[in-house]
């Protein structure tokens, strides 16, 4: 069998179309696993978690203030991200906060199970997550510092995430009951496993 040439092998990046539909997927995943959680009433951790507090507290709808709470990551992400994953992680904020906003007008639950939703909605989010980091693209918030002191230091963001996201979520336990926090606290646990064990630098050669 001949040789691959060199650059044959090289991993090549991702085409504009390729990106786009990315953007949409990880975007969509994400936002049905927030809607799940809010028909249920559960929490989750970074800025979705701070997100979910100020929609149960207030009332105000979700899709907005989840724009206005990732505003102020925003700055941090034009000092030490590049132009390309600013403007794509704009993009796919702004998906998700479209999707919450129509996703509740098409789609209804008549019957959930918490444990399961739990589990499921931290599995769609978490893979959600993994489409939008493999397109260099994130939602902001947390997103942005776990995946910088990955790239910069090492350290796995999904573990940076899980720590930051279960700090959210006990700050929390004096709003919410002990089911519902445990439940939270389940499919924060389910959402960055699924990160850590498919999103390691080093391992995927996509580019």
């Amino acid at each position: 069998m001949p040789r691959q040439s060199q650059n044959s092998s090289a991993p090549s990046r991702h085409l504009f179309y390729e990106d786009a539909l990315a953007l949409v997927i990880g975007s969509m995943l994400v936002s049905t696993g927030i809607g799940l959680y809010g028909y249920v009433g559960l929490l989750t951790g970074g800025t979705a978690g701070i997100t979910f507090l100020i929609h149960y507290l207030t009332g105000a709808p979700f899709g907005p203030v989840f724009f206005l709470v990732n505003l102020p990551f925003c700055v941090f992400a034009f000092r030490n991200m590049d132009r390309r994953f600013r403007r794509k992680s704009l993009v796919a904020s702004s998906l998700v906060s479209i999707f919450t906003i129509v996703q509740p007008q098409l789609v209804h639950y008549s019957k959930v199970n918490l444990p399961y939703s739990a589990a499921l909605g931290g599995v769609m989010m978490g893979t959600g997550f993994v489409v939008l980091f493999r397109h260099q693209a994130c939602l902001g918030g947390v997103n942005f510092v776990a995946l910088f002191f990955q790239e910069a230091y090492g350290f796995r963001a999904g573990k940076i995430q899980m720590v930051v996201d279960v700090m959210i979520l006990m700050a929390s336990c004096f709003i919410v009951k002990p089911l519902i926090l445990a439940g939270s606290v389940m499919g924060a646990i389910v959402l960055n496993l699924v990160i850590a064990l498919n999103h390691r630098p080093g391992r995927y050669t996509g580019a």
